[in-house]
């Protein structure tokens, strides 16, 4: 048998929304990217987003309208995706690693420390769908002393008076915080559209803008939409319209725009999300979950408490008392029998643009050993149970050849 790690759901209903884009001779940004922004909005019941072509294009963007460069620092997790980091630098700031917690997710007592005169922003990432612990962040963001810490260097900084809290939501399109999508815990979410992710546009992102009393959203939103198109005032569909081709250059914006064809994939999935391809995801990680529990060196991962649900984007194993090279074993033997797996991610501090910068992983002690000892298990709408149930003993088959462990169930 043979199973991919993240294909994506290519079915009817995608195909003739492209081709009915295609067909209405207009592809680039157009009616369809609205209508999949005001999708979006409902969905995450975020008073604006904003399309853009990838999470990280959308990451740098709000960067540059919160005034973020040279001499600042911004917070993030080490155990993230290297685009989490690479806008910071992008921004000409300093990105400062904080470790994480066993579910993952940003450590909040480590984030209290790293908090300084410089700190503009907190980036954690809500790893592998789960929400990050918003209502600790928060209350430490709403101290008195880090807001009398905070320097602020804009009238948007001003305005908010503390490190702007925005979350690298690019796995958790669909998680719960409460009774409210996990994005409304944050100023702005910024979310991933990408092949692998829960919706794909096969390349894109989306802004999603909760700023608290102060700001108006829908104000923000006119300028992304104006600096994600080199600072335009009006897009190519906006000037095709009768007597309508005069625009302005207003500012030096970006060229990250999505256009109508992008938009079109993510249309017709997210007219399926909440009903069925959500739900076919969380079937398939409580079938890996109910599954695997039963194995003392399965540490499995959370998927719903009593305050958060995940968003079911990937399912990250780790092997009780395994080492680096035990866990690669695992998964070339699991290859072996045609099922492709991952490991998510290798954390910031081991990859050579950052370790030859000073960052050492060994200031990271939680990160490497989630690091060392995961295995993602595919997560997607089109998985079988029959085939969930091959990558399990499959998995449990490779444990044992390479552990010796035949008797740990």
């Amino acid at each position: 048998m043979k199973i991919p790690f993240a294909p994506p759901l290519i079915d009817e209903a995608v195909l003739k929304e492209v081709t009915d884009t295609l067909k209405s001779g207009w592809i680039t940004s157009g009616p369809r990217v609205k209508l999949l922004e005001s999708m979006l909005q409902e969905l995450t019941r975020l008073p604006a987003c904003v399309c853009v072509n990838s999470w990280t294009s959308g990451a740098q963007l709000v960067l540059k309208w919160w005034g973020v460069g040279p001499g600042d620092e911004v917070i993030v997790p080490a155990y993230t995706y290297a685009a989490t980091a690479l806008v910071v630098l992008h921004a000409g700031a300093r990105p400062v690693m904080v470790d994480v917690k066993e579910d993952f997710t940003l450590d909040p007592s480590s984030l209290r420390k790293a908090l300084s005169p410089r700190t503009k922003a907190i980036l954690p990432v809500d790893f592998a769908g789960w929400p990050c612990d918003y209502t600790a962040i928060q209350n430490i963001l709403q101290e008195p002393d880090i807001k009398t810490l905070f320097t602020p260097a804009s009238d948007a900084q001003q305005t908010l008076g503390r490190p702007l809290l925005m979350a690298d939501a690019a796995h958790s399109l669909g998680a719960m915080y409460g009774d409210n999508p996990a994005g409304l815990q944050a100023d702005i979410a910024v979310y991933s559209l990408h092949a692998v992710k829960n919706i794909t546009t096969a390349e894109g992102g989306v802004i999603g803008l909760n700023l608290p009393p102060g700001f108006i959203n829908a104000k923000v939103r006119d300028w992304m939409k104006i600096n994600s198109l080199n600072g335009q005032t009006k897009d190519a569909f906006e000037k095709m319209q009768g007597g309508s081709w005069r625009y302005d250059i207003v500012s030096p914006g970006l060229k990250i725009n999505m256009p109508d064809i992008c938009a079109a994939l993510g249309i017709a999935q997210l007219r399926q999300y909440d009903q069925t391809l959500l739900p076919a995801r969380r079937r398939i990680a409580w079938r890996y979950y109910e599954q695997l529990q039963r194995y003392p060196w399965a540490l499995l991962p959370p998927l719903r408490s009593a305050v958060s649900e995940s968003a079911y984007h990937i399912f990250p194993l780790c092997i009780k008392d395994i080492t680096e090279a035990g866990r690669d074993q695992i998964i070339d033997a699991v290859g072996e029998k045609g099922v492709s797996v991952n490991v998510h991610f290798i954390p910031l501090p081991m990859l050579t643009l950052f370790r030859e910068t000073g960052y050492r992983i060994s200031d990271y002690p939680v990160s490497y050993a989630k690091f060392s000892t995961e295995i993602t298990l595919p997560v997607y709408p089109q998985l079988t149970d029959a085939e969930v149930d091959y990558v399990v003993s499959t998995l449990i088959a490779a444990y044992n050849a390479v552990t010796g462990n035949e008797a740990s169930g």
